[in-house]
């Protein structure tokens, strides 16, 4: 009975809206990628019919769209038959992206908090630093991201830092703003306790502001490490990089390789979905450890 609670209510939906997506995916297929057969049909001055066509749209070599069996085929050969040593290998450039996000997610993630903790315990840093933290990021980041590159260049930083510091402008805003209300989550009552209690401010933070700030600051890391992950790739765009999942967009999208673009896009997909589980468990973890409820 609980293992067919847990299929009614958590594979069934998971299941039917991949079907869907699926199902809309073929459909759009074919639409995309008839005309092309169409006009190599006429171009050889053979007549050919709708049921001639359709076979052929699942089999291009560079589709506009992609069929889904053509993805997958791409990624097996990329992750499985290839070593990860190998330059064409999914797993080597994701490894190269993964680096910056990581870096990149962990100077965000401090600069984050420090600053939240700042601005709540600071009435001039909250009226001055604010509104310049939510003006940042009204930047585009492919505006920015070729400056800092450019810049970092000009003074000899190359390699890694560059795409970490785009991760890092994209990621330290969440964790600001979900700290930030965090720390300012506890009630009036609970502080005026621990005023009775004559706790020191930092008895005050230690004690009630950062337990309360942990559900929002897991919450914020799970869209910072996301975002992250596309300041990397963004920010191996502009560089014309030649390792990282950024580079293997540039490099389909220079040769028309559209199967090695999806293929390097579900890759990063996947990849953010790892990054998010594993930031989900230790929020599972720490929540656990304080008591909470499952």
């Amino acid at each position: 009975m609980a293992r067919t609670g847990f299929f009614k209510d958590h594979v069934l939906p998971i299941l039917t809206v991949v079907l869907a997506i699926l199902i809309v995916w073929h459909v759009f297929v074919v639409i995309l990628n008839a005309p092309f057969e169409y006009d190599q049909a006429a171009r050889a001055g053979m007549p050919t019919s709708f049921m001639e066509v359709l076979p052929k749209t699942f089999a291009q070599e560079r589709p506009v769209l992609p069929a889904p069996h053509q993805v997958v085929a791409e990624l097996w050969d990329t992750t499985i038959d290839k070593p990860i040593t190998s330059k064409r290998s999914l797993v080597y450039h994701a490894w190269i992206t993964l680096s910056a996000t990581l870096l990149g997610f962990a100077i965000g993630t401090v600069l984050g908090i420090v600053l939240a903790v700042g601005i709540v315990h600071n009435r001039a840093m909250d009226r001055s630093l604010m509104p310049w933290v939510i003006a940042s990021q009204t930047i585009p980041i492919l505006a920015i991201a070729p400056m800092i590159i450019v810049v970092l260049n000009s003074i000899g930083i190359t390699g890694l830092l560059p795409k970490a510091l785009i991760s890092t402008y994209l990621s330290f805003f969440p964790i600001v703003v979900g700290m930030v209300k965090g720390l300012r989550s506890p009630e009036q009552i609970h502080l005026d306790l621990m005023r009775t209690y004559n706790a020191s401010g930092a008895q005050v933070f230690w004690k009630l502001r950062w337990p309360a700030s942990m559900p929002y600051l897991f919450t914020s890391l799970k869209i910072a490490i996301a975002i992250s992950l596309v300041g990397a790739i963004v920010g191996e765009l502009p560089t014309g990089a030649v390792a990282g999942l950024g580079a293997r967009l540039l490099s389909g999208s220079y040769y028309g390789q559209t199967i090695q673009i999806w293929a390097a896009l579900f890759m990063a997909a996947g990849l953010a979905a790892i990054l998010v589980g594993i930031v989900g468990m230790a929020h599972t973890q720490v929540l656990k450890r304080m008591g909470a409820r499952p």
